[in-house]
């Protein structure tokens, strides 16, 4: 590599996306400027306090929140929900489960049990197709 080649550097939307956080939340210099991968790496290996707040306290982006209630991205839509979630309002959520949060929760088991079983349905396809034949 030629030293006067530029780093290659991404939008704060990715950057953002690969730190799990959300964007709006974040300071306006980081909204505003590109970040290299060296600075995206900095970031994950000495986070600033901006960073560690956002992490520890959100908002959090929606697949975040999803993650944290334990349900799809789509059950955040259904629900209605559209603003990204503090840590506070994940908790008071949790605490005090509405019945759209408990009938999502109760709808994501069922799709990720049903994932598993095409899983193992396939691998068993899979295997049995791949046994050797008799050369008759």
């Amino acid at each position: 590599m030629s030293p006067d080649k530029k780093p290659q550097t991404m939008k704060p939307l990715t950057a953002a996306d690969k730190l799990g956080i959300y964007l709006p939340a974040t300071p306006e210099e980081f909204r505003n400027s590109p970040l290299t991968r060296a600075q995206l790496d900095e970031l994950r290996a000495n986070p600033p306090q901006w960073l560690q707040d956002l992490h520890r306290d959100g908002p959090f982006p929606r697949d975040v929140t999803a993650r944290k209630l334990g349900i799809s991205n789509s059950g955040l839509g259904r629900a209605g929900v559209e603003d990204a979630m503090t840590s506070a309002q994940i908790a008071a959520l949790v605490a005090d489960p509405p019945e759209w949060l408990i009938a999502e929760r109760k709808n994501y088991v069922a799709v990720q049990a049903e994932a598993e079983r095409v899983k193992i349905k396939d691998a068993e396809r899979r295997a049995a197709t791949n046994r050797p034949r008799k050369n008759w």
